[in-house]
C-alpha cells in the first residue's frame, strides 16, 4: 500500500483544502489529434491578449507544425532536466510553477507518470498542488486515460492504456470541455500527416484509427462530458428540488476478475448519476487468511484499493450470510441500488443456496432498493 502523501484521497483533500483554491479546467477528446493542446493554446493566446498572466507549464506538441506555431508567443516556464538511465529528460518543473505563482498555468498530458524519484508519481497530483497554491489550471487528457473506463476502452482498441487517472480528477475540474471531431474528420487529419508523421499513417489506420472504433471512443466522450455537465447542474440546484439520491453498493467475492468488473461499472453507475457508492467484501468462514491463498489475497487487496481510488466507501464484514450482510449494510448506507455479478459467479451461488434470498429481494423490494446484475 502507497504511503498516505501518494493516495488520491490525500491529493484531492489537498486540492480543495484552501479557500484560495486554484479553478481547473479541462478539454477531453476520444483520442489524440482531435485538437485538445491546440485549443488550450488558443486560450492561452486569448488570455495573454486581455492581460491574463499566463503561463505555459508543460504542453506537449508531438511534432505538430500548427500546435508547435502556437506555442510562439506564449510565456513558458523552462522544463527542469533529469538525467535518468543514461539519458537527459525533461519534466514540467512544479517548483517554478509554484514560485513564479502566474494567474494561470497550462499543463498539458494530464495522465502523464512522472520519471521515479519525481515529488509526484502523477503529473495530476503536480496539478493537485498546483491548485491548492490558488493558480489556476488549464489541462487535457484523452477518455482512455480515466480509470473506470479502462477495460471498455481495451474492449474497443485492444490496447490496455497503462497511464490512467482517477475518475476524481475529472470530478474536481470547474469546467471540462468536449473537443469533438466526426470518425471522418479525424482520419483526414490523420491522412494529412496533421497527428502523426505520414510514415505512421497506414500502421494506424490498420489499428487504432478505425472509423468503428473512433465512433465508440466518441461516445464514450460525449457521455463523459454529458455526465460531467450534469453534476455542476446538481450542484447548482438546491437538494429538495432534486431527484432522489442515488447509492450504490457493488457486493464482491475473491474471484478477482469478476470483482474488477463489478467495482469499474459501479464505479460509471455512480459517476453517471452522481451518487455515493459502497464496496462490500463480505468474508465468510471459508474465506478467513488461512484458508485462501496468498495470490487470492494480494487480488482482493488490490481490488479494495482500486475501488477506493475510484472514490468508493469500502466496507468489509465477516458474516456466514452473506445475503443478510447485503441487507445490513444496504439499510444502513440508505443504499438505492445494489450491484452484483451475473449468477455464475461464486458470490451469487452463495446466495442462492441461503434461505435469505427471498428475503434479500423481499427486503430490496420493500425499500425500494433496485438489484443489478452486472454482465
Amino acid at each position: 500500500m502507497r504511503d498516505k502523501a501518494h493516495t488520491v484521497e490525500h491529493f484531492l483533500h489537498l486540492a480543495g483544502q484552501s479557500s484560495g483554491r486554484g479553478k481547473l479546467k479541462i478539454y477531453i477528446g476520444m483520442s489524440a489529434g482531435v485538437g485538445k493542446t491546440y485549443r488550450m493554446l488558443q486560450e492561452a493566446h486569448n488570455m495573454l491578449r486581455n492581460g491574463v498572466n499566463i503561463q505555459v507549464g508543460y504542453v506537449e506538441t508531438h511534432g505538430r507544425a500548427e500546435t508547435q506555431a502556437l506555442v510562439d508567443g506564449l510565456p513558458a516556464i523552462p522544463r527542469k532536466q533529469v538525467f535518468y538511465k543514461g539519458k537527459m529528460l525533461e519534466e514540467m518543473d512544479l517548483d517554478s510553477i509554484l514560485l513564479l505563482n502566474p494567474d494561470w498555468v497550462v499543463v498539458d498530458e494530464l495522465a502523464h507518470s512522472n520519471m521515479p524519484g519525481s515529488r509526484n508519481e502523477k503529473r495530476w497530483q503536480d496539478v493537485a498542488e498546483i491548485l491548492r497554491a490558488g493558480i489556476n489550471v488549464i489541462s487535457a487528457v484523452n477518455i482512455q486515460h480515466i480509470e473506470s473506463i479502462n477495460q471498455e476502452v481495451k474492449k474497443i482498441t485492444g490496447i490496455e492504456v497503462q497511464e490512467r487517472i482517477p475518475d476524481n480528477v475529472l470530478q474536481m475540474a470547474d469546467e471540462v470541455v468536449n473537443i469533438d471531431l466526426t470518425a471522418d474528420e479525424l482520419i483526414t487529419r490523420l491522412k494529412e500527416g496533421k497527428i502523426y508523421d505520414k510514415s505512421k499513417v497506414e500502421t494506424a489506420l490498420k489499428n487504432f484509427f478505425q472509423a468503428e472504433k473512433i465512433l465508440q471512443l466518441r461516445e464514450l466522450a460525449l457521455k463523459e462530458v454529458t455526465s460531467q455537465v450534469e453534476r455542476k447542474v446538481e450542484i447548482a440546484v438546491p437538494r429538495s428540488q432534486q431527484m432522489r439520491h442515488e447509492r450504490f453498493l457493488a457486493c464482491i467475492s475473491t474471484n478477482d476478475a469478476v470483482a474488477r468488473k463489478v467495482i469499474r461499472k459501479t464505479a460509471r453507475l455512480a459517476s453517471y448519476y452522481h451518487g455515493d457508492w459502497y464496496v462490500l467484501y463480505v468474508q465468510a468462514p471459508r474465506e478467513n487468511a488461512t484458508r485462501i491463498n496468498l495470490a487470492t489475497q494480494r487480488h482482493l487487496i488490490n481490488n479494495l484499493k482500486l475501488a477506493a481510488e475510484l472514490g468508493a466507501e469500502v466496507i468489509q464484514v465477516r458474516n456466514a450470510q452473506v445475503a443478510q450482510a447485503i441487507i445490513d449494510t444496504a439499510m444502513e448506507k440508505q443504499v438505492t441500488t445494489v450491484c452484483i455479478g451475473k449468477p455464475h459467479l461464486s458470490l451469487f451461488r452463495i446466495i442462492l443456496r441461503t434461505s435469505l434470498f427471498n428475503q434479500l429481494l423481499k427486503t430490496l423490494s420493500s425499500n425500494d432498493i433496485d438489484l443489478i446484475i452486472l454482465s
